[in-house]
């Protein structure tokens, strides 16, 4: 380390942090991407890398014992809360050392040691239950906040509507935390939503609406660190506009014809963790060495996961009933 000062508001250890877990997120979703097409991987993923910033500025701001809820996207999520890397990659593998037992996949996934209330393959199906959590919360005046991330798309569901409402209407400790990348699936958040700007419907619920630049991981520690005093002071919730982009497409099998190679290479050279790279230099924080060093033990660890998915056994037959509960009615048989 050569320098002493921060970047305002993180900490030079925070910085550090953020480009150690930013960087594994980034070779995380690059080779699931690659181990589904060999086949190694079932079905499909749907990457997070480009959007590492918002989920990691989201969860410096949190503390540990706040929760965050995720969505069909969440990889990232989990990992930024402190999830285990090889718990997630064997969960992918779909091996019985997964956070599901190999049973969820991709979109379900659920860490609550670290706060981490679950992902979800409903779009807009995380809000409802991240407002709940909220709920228990200020009931049980923990001083818990919780931070609800979801897509653009997910702003034209009903449950993004109703739970605003409630949340301003029984001022509840929660950020919601919209990840919006342009494009739900395909379709342009332009050609979906009446506002030029999705916080804009903040307003709708008397409660504040931001727009931040989610590929600036400092921008982001520093909106979301606002939001997050403001709930725990029982001030209520706020919306949290992040502009952001997904360098990959919706999921494996997603061309991206619908937008353009100029586009992307636009955003490209907005990477974020370039750019906090880039920060750390300039500000003289770190040497070039150490920053390598950094990028080489992301992808260790993600060397290390993929050898521990491979290496761990499947469910087995005996396993299938597990975990499913239903109730006998008077058609069973």
């Amino acid at each position: 380390m050569t320098g002493t000062s921060t970047i305002d508001p993180l900490t030079v250890a925070d910085a550090l942090r953020a480009l150690e877990l930013m960087s594994v997120m980034r070779v995380f979703e690059e080779r699931i991407i690659k181990l589904v097409g060999e086949g190694h991987i079932r079905g499909t993923a749907h990457p997070y890398a480009g959007e590492e910033a918002v989920a990691m500025g989201t969860c410096l701001a949190l503390r540990p014992d706040d929760w965050v809820v995720s969505t069909h996207r969440g990889h990232g999520h989990l990992i930024a809360k402190g999830g285990d890397v090889n718990r997630l990659m064997a969960e992918l593998f779909g091996k019985v050392t997964g956070y599901g037992a190999g049973k969820g996949g991709t979109q379900h996934m659920a860490d609550f040691s670290v706060g981490h209330l679950g992902s979800n393959g409903i779009t807009g199906g995380g809000i409802p239950i991240g407002t709940g959590a909220a709920l228990s919360a200020h009931m049980r005046g923990s001083g818990q906040v919780v931070a609800v991330f979801m897509g653009d798309g997910a702003t034209n569901q009903g449950t993004f509507h109703e739970s605003l409402n409630l949340a301003a209407l029984w001022n509840l400790p929660v950020v919601y935390v919209c990840e919006n990348n342009l494009y739900a699936m395909s379709t342009p958040i332009c050609d979906a939503a009446s506002v030029e700007h999705l916080s804009e419907r903040a307003a709708a619920y008397g409660i504040p609406g931001v727009q931040v630049d989610g590929m600036d991981v400092v921008a982001m520690a520093r909106a979301v660190s606002i939001a997050v005093d403001r709930a725990r002071a029982a001030a209520g919730p706020t919306l949290l506009e992040c502009k952001t982009y997904r360098f990959l497409g919706h999921s494996k099998s997603d061309q991206r014809q619908y937008r353009s190679r100029e586009e992307e290479a636009d955003w490209l050279s907005r990477d974020p963790i370039g750019h906090l790279r880039a920060s750390l230099l300039e500000s003289d924080l770190a040497t070039v060495a150490e920053l390598d060093k950094i990028a080489d033990a992301a992808v260790a660890t993600v060397d290390a996961a993929v050898e521990f998915a491979q290496s761990s056994p499947f469910p087995s037959l005996d396993a299938v009933g597990e975990g499913v509960f239903a109730e006998e009615g008077p058609c069973a048989s």
